[in-house]
């Protein structure tokens, strides 16, 4: 059976803090070094919710197994057509097509808002997740060397784009 995508609760904020707080503690997908408050994590969701950007949960039985969201790409005006998205998949749940799930709906999210182009900054030594973004369309626009430090190793960020 494959996962519900849906639209992320409140309720949902303490299962999407257990994924990302994985991520920090055990992956270079995020360069953060400390796990997150619940209280930090409801924050971002109410900033998400107030900006009218999405929060989306893959949900398979009633757990949340993977979220995605996506914000204005930098804080200027004129970036107000462009958004950068991030997807975190539980890790027993990788493999299996959910982020490919999520990353779908996003991009159909973003298009029905009406904007212009997507954007995703990945570890560069992801390969998984730089091929998923290539089967979706996204090509590499830019590479920035050793601009991230994390896990005692110096690590590039690729940047991939999606025109919508």
């Amino acid at each position: 059976m494959e996962p519900t995508i849906r639209d992320a609760t409140s309720d949902d904020v303490p299962a999407i803090l257990a994924i990302i707080n994985h991520a920090i503690a055990h992956t270079t997908a995020v360069y953060d070094y400390q796990p997150r408050s619940l209280e930090v994590q409801q924050a971002w969701f109410d900033k998400k919710h107030a900006d009218n950007m999405p929060v989306l949960v893959a949900d398979y039985n009633g757990k949340v197994i993977g979220f995605g969201s996506y914000g204005i790409f930098r804080p200027w005006e004129g970036y107000r057509f462009s958004v950068e998205h991030s997807i975190y998949v539980s890790e027993e749940s990788r493999g299996k097509g959910v982020g490919k799930l999520l990353l779908e709906a996003l991009i159909e999210a973003a298009r029905k808002q009406g904007f212009h182009t997507m954007i995703a900054g990945i570890d560069a030594e992801n390969a998984v997740s730089c091929e998923l973004h290539r089967k979706l369309g996204f090509q590499e626009t830019g590479r920035l060397k050793e601009v991230g430090y994390k896990f005692d190793k110096w690590l590039d960020l690729a940047f991939m784009q999606l025109y919508l």
